[in-house]
């Protein structure tokens, strides 16, 4: 498994979220993406792909603000649909909220962009009231 920063733009992600640009902008860096889960095909344990995400999803928000100074309250994590379905994050109760347009984060201001797989958009919450805390309807706990 792999987290890192969260993808910029993302419209269904945002939409889900109720946030525009200066939303995404001051409360992004309280999302985490989950930019590689590898289970490999000779593992044969029921269940393991759910266990090991919940297991994660309960201690990253810790290890998170033990190495940058602030907690997370929402993870992401983007699925190649026509490669994957998704079983293990729906099993580990993330919620799909839509799909990427096919676009990269290479798409420039003059209007060119490159074409990409379109991927299914999972979230899941770390904490109960992780829509304030990214609308800033509330103070993030130890803000960055």
């Amino acid at each position: 498994m792999l987290f890192g920063a969260a993808a910029w733009q993302c419209a269904s992600r945002d939409r889900g979220l109720g946030w525009d640009g200066a939303a995404r902008a001051q409360h992004l860096q309280l999302i985490a993406n989950n930019t590689r889960l590898l289970i490999v095909p000779w593992a044969r344990v029921a269940g393991l792909a759910s266990h090991v995400l919940g297991r994660v999803a309960r201690r990253l928000s810790g290890d998170w603000q033990a190495k940058y100074g602030h907690r997370l309250y929402l993870l992401e994590t983007f699925v190649q649909r026509d490669r994957f379905r998704g079983t293990a994050y729906q099993a580990a109760n993330w919620t799909r909220v839509g799909q990427t347009q096919g676009r990269t984060r290479q798409d420039r201001p003059d209007g060119t962009w490159h074409q990409a797989a379109i991927k299914d958009v999972y979230l899941y919450p770390l904490h109960r009231r992780f829509r304030q805390y990214l609308q800033g309807q509330t103070p993030a706990l130890n803000p960055p």
